[in-house]
């Protein structure tokens, strides 16, 4: 069963973490009077589009186990790289599945599948003016990763209520540290934009206006889409580079040819 929210820009904006706001227009390393000229003019444009646009998510809370490198969620196997690179003595190369109770030990754990978007005119929003259009797009970005964060937020504290009692500043959720972690599909643990393809099957993610292109990307751009898992102990991590041995083991489960999955994973080889 899945959920679906809608948010008003206001109460997702103060989720929005300005330091990538900043590294997307070039800005990191930059005087402070620099970032709070940007942001004051970004601030009003969020004034206006808070008046014409909504963003949007659908989340769904399912039971999961883990096998080998795999997760099958729902009865739906999702398929994970486990890190290659050479670890210090007793440092494991870690995979996505090892935080998900395995499927011998006879029990169900859950995880939760999610994506976030915006209302497609968002992103065209000022479209004859080149500087206005892309600050439109930098914020539709932006306020995507927001909704995310505010997602999480509603899931750990309500809708599953693992965290129910969880008293986090927003500024402490932008640092990760909340209980759990939600990985973003593209992202350095989940480097393979075709996982999109399974995630939708699992919440739809045309219901709240995304359309997935032939490699997997989002459209509208400005859209986020993952996993939500409470282990504990779940950290975030980079995959980094795989050999050729697991490019053609992970094409396998995934049951994609090995010429396309490599085209999938190019960052990674």
């Amino acid at each position: 069963m899945t959920t679906l929210f809608e948010y008003n820009i206001n109460d997702v904006r103060p989720y929005i973490n300005w330091v990538y706001f900043y590294h997307a227009w070039g800005l990191s390393g930059k005087p402070a009077s620099e970032k709070a000229a940007l942001r004051s003019e970004a601030e009003t444009i969020l004034a206006g589009l808070g008046d014409l646009y909504h963003t949007h998510a659908v989340f769904g809370l399912f039971p999961a186990n883990s096998d080998g490198d795999d997760i099958i969620i729902n009865g739906v196997l999702l398929p994970f790289l486990r890190q290659q690179n050479r670890k210090a003595d007793g440092e494991p190369n870690l995979c996505m599945a090892d935080f998900i109770r395995p499927l011998s030990s006879g029990v169900s754990d859950r995880i939760g599948v999610f994506a976030t978007s915006v209302d497609a005119g968002m992103e065209k929003y000022h479209g004859d003016d080149d500087y206005l259009k892309m600050m439109s797009q930098t914020l539709a970005d932006r306020l995507a990763e927001a909704t995310a964060e505010k997602l999480h937020e509603d899931v750990r504290r309500r809708y599953w209520g693992y965290a129910e009692h969880e008293n986090l500043s927003v500024s402490e959720m932008l640092n990760a540290g909340y209980c759990g972690i939600r990985p973003a599909v593209g992202y350095p643990s989940m480097p393979d934009m075709s996982l999109n393809f399974i995630l939708s099957e699992l919440v739809d993610m045309p219901k709240i206006g995304i359309r997935l292109t032939e490699s997997g990307a989002m459209q509208p751009h400005a859209s986020v889409s993952g996993l939500m898992l409470a282990h504990p102990k779940a950290v975030y991590f980079d995959v980094g580079h795989i050999g050729e041995d697991q490019l053609r083991d992970y094409a396998s489960r995934r049951g994609i040819p090995v010429r396309m999955m490599r085209r999938f994973l190019s960052a990674c080889l």
